[in-house]
């Protein structure tokens, strides 16, 4: 774990205005083309991902090849979180201004965040709040990759190329203190025309 501050300036962003309102609008669209999308699929899928999980900063498609047992979504837009199909419930919440997530402690067996980690101004405290809400052992799976929007996204995101943004989301795991060994993977090809897509993972430690 780093015991450095991260710099002045890092998780400042270009639109200072509040969160709820440039979500505001929904946007029933897909921010990743169709490989990208298959390849988070693929991931839940390997992960065995199941049971009571939480889409973190979700939106109207969550990917999963088929949906948990119990999916609860937690976002910002409300028509979006409404018409998620995969979802059993749905919870509007900013995370931005309050970090702490909205569910009682030990009731998620795994946490996904499918593009949307390069928008948190907090991280650490979100990192640390999501291992309070799973289960021991739970897992925390975040996808991202260079599509974003950036008047939203942390300078810090905006500035690190690929691998230092792989590095900053295992930097957040480290830093929150609670998390065995992070796992980073490439889950679309290498010199593949689309969009590509990273995948961080770690498990809640048992302590």
């Amino acid at each position: 774990m780093s015991a450095e501050p991260f710099p002045p300036g890092f998780f400042d962003r270009l639109d200072t205005g509040p969160d709820p309102i440039f979500y505001a609008p929904p946007r029933l669209v897909l921010h990743l083309d169709d490989h990208a999308v298959a390849a988070v699929g693929d991931l839940y899928e390997e992960l065995e991902i199941e049971g009571d999980v939480l889409d973190l900063m979700g939106s109207w498609v969550s990917h999963f090849r088929r949906a948990p047992r119990h999916l609860t979504v937690l976002g910002l837009n409300a028509q979006e979180l409404d018409a998620n199909g995969q979802a059993t419930d749905s919870v509007v919440h900013d995370l931005n201004l309050d970090p702490r997530v909205p569910l009682p402690t030990g009731s998620q067996d795994a946490v996904v965040c499918c593009v949307s980690v390069d928008y948190l101004v907090h991280p650490v405290e979100v990192f640390t709040d999501v291992a309070r809400v799973l289960r021991p052992g739970g897992l925390f799976v975040c996808t991202f990759s260079n599509r974003c929007f950036p008047t939203k996204a942390i300078r810090g995101w905006l500035h690190a190329t690929e691998d230092g943004r792989c590095r900053l989301v295992t930097e957040y795991f480290a830093r929150a203190g609670c998390w065995d060994e992070p796992v980073v993977d490439r889950r679309t090809p290498t010199g593949h025309p689309g969009d590509p897509l990273y995948a961080a993972w770690a498990r809640r430690s048992p302590g």
